[in-house]
């Protein structure tokens, strides 16, 4: 199967449709099969997209995002912080 990322958008909807699905009485494997997905796949998008609607599964992708460049950035400072501080120490 070819492999394909998702929006988050796209996955609440399959989520949606899925949950529908299976409560009309689906096999959990003929579902995963109509909606092209692996069950561990499923499984992830469960944990972490079940309950949201796509707006907030869309603002969680895009404060992740936001989260990982401030990561970055304190690193970043850290490590000019620290080389600031070999160079006062004259330890070059």
């Amino acid at each position: 199967m070819k492999r394909r990322r998702h929006t988050p958008e796209q996955i609440v909807r399959k989520l949606r449709e899925g949950d529908r699905m299976l409560n009309e009485g689906t096999d959990l494997t003929e579902v995963l099969r109509q909606l092209e997905v692996s069950e561990s796949s499923w499984n992830r998008w469960r944990a972490q997209y079940g309950g949201m609607k796509a707006n907030e599964a869309k603002r969680l992708r895009e404060l992740e995002r936001e989260n990982s460049r401030l990561k970055k950035l304190v690193a970043e400072q850290a490590l000019d912080i620290d080389m600031l501080k070999e160079l006062a120490e004259g330890n070059f």
